[in-house]
């Protein structure tokens, strides 16, 4: 039988197909299966172990590994409470589950469906799970001294411009002769994002699924600072000088805001670049930061390709507006250690700051 396996099961080397505990076992979040593809829909190919694309067909077989997923733009799924007839694949990265809603654009096209084989099992007939498949987990602890600045990247909802956001300002710090790792620290497994924001100039690119998070949807707290624990530590061996750390979605995710609002996470990041989609979301997005007390560097995002957009932004807020350009100067780590914000007061100095 040839299996054509995801890029989260890249590790698994030698397993078993055990069919006979298909209807009987609870899967969990990274635990590995094999499954037969009935009808291809929005996801015709799946991501190799290689990155590469790999098409699927139907009649083929595949292994994933169960995962929740949220995504406004595409799907939101769930690792199954039981045995079903039939699943869907939720991310190309090799994320499977029960389909619950997706984006209406997809209506169209329609989910992979699936019908499970089997599970894949160790020697000892153990079901496989990714999650730190290869290495221990770690306990997050924020008395850590690290000498990195962190940047976070984050957004007013998916597609506002996020990854783009940390890939060019990564490019900047670069240029400015500084090592630079990116981190995506929550999401649906696929290593496009990673790919692009290295070819931007980061030194090395991180994200769960190198501890083997299918994604992050629905992770507990702890959970969540030990998976950022642990990342920090991977890019420990690089000395970046600054770390730009994109968090998934938008600020009403649940995760999202849980870290948020988690005072010993955010005691280790230096500030925020948030990213919007229009001039309405950048004011909402920054009155609720503001509300949280955190340390906005600068507005950036989607809305920066409009002029009209940039100067609506400009005239209702103090924060600087960066746009790609802006971030992809060497400039711009001039602009990271000086537009740190711990109140409204301060934030008119950042207008001050021009970059050269």
């Amino acid at each position: 039988m040839l299996i054509k396996k995801a890029i989260i099961c890249k590790d698994v080397e030698t397993f078993k197909i055990n069919s006979a505990i298909k209807k009987t076992h609870l899967p969990k979040a990274g635990d590995v299966a094999v499954f037969k593809v009935l009808k291809t829909g929005k996801h015709d190919s799946i991501q190799g172990p290689n990155g590469n694309n790999t098409y699927i067909f139907e009649g083929d077989y595949v292994m994933l590994a169960f995962g929740n997923r949220y995504a406004t733009g595409q799907f939101e799924g769930y690792v199954p409470d039981g045995y079903l007839n039939r699943y869907q694949i939720l991310g190309k990265g090799g994320a499977v589950g029960r389909l619950e809603s997706m984006n209406v654009k997809l209506h169209k096209v329609g989910a992979t469906d699936l019908r499970l084989v089997g599970y894949a099992t160790d020697t000892d007939g153990n079901v496989i799970n990714t999650k730190y498949m290869t290495k221990s987990e770690v306990v997050f602890n924020p008395s850590t001294k690290r000498s990195p600045k962190i940047v976070l990247s984050i957004g007013a909802s998916m597609d506002s411009g996020k990854t783009t956001t940390a890939g060019y300002l990564c490019r900047g710090i670069m240029l400015a002769k500084k090592t630079v790792v990116f981190i995506k620290l929550t999401g649906t497994v696929m290593s496009k994002d990673k790919s692009f924001v290295r070819d931007c100039g980061a030194k090395i690119a991180l994200d769960f699924a190198n501890a083997g998070f299918p994604s992050t949807y629905l992770c507990d707290e702890q959970e969540m600072l030990n998976l950022y624990e642990y990342l920090l530590q991977m890019a420990d061996h690089v000395k970046p000088d600054y770390i730009v750390m994109e968090i998934a979605d938008g600020l009403f995710q649940k995760e999202t805001d849980m870290l948020l609002r988690n005072k010993e996470f955010m005691s280790t990041i230096s500030g925020i670049m948030f990213s919007c989609g229009d001039s309405l979301s950048a004011m909402q997005g920054i009155e609720i930061l503001e509300g949280m007390n955190q340390n906005i560097l600068g507005i950036c995002g989607l809305f920066t390709i409009s002029p009209l957009l940039v100067q609506e932004v400009k005239e209702k807020t103090n924060y600087p507006v960066f746009t790609l350009s802006d971030l992809s100067s060497p400039s711009i780590v001039k602009a990271l250690p000086q537009t740190v914000v711990v109140n409204k007061t301060s934030s008119k100095k950042q207008k001050e700051l021009v970059l050269a």
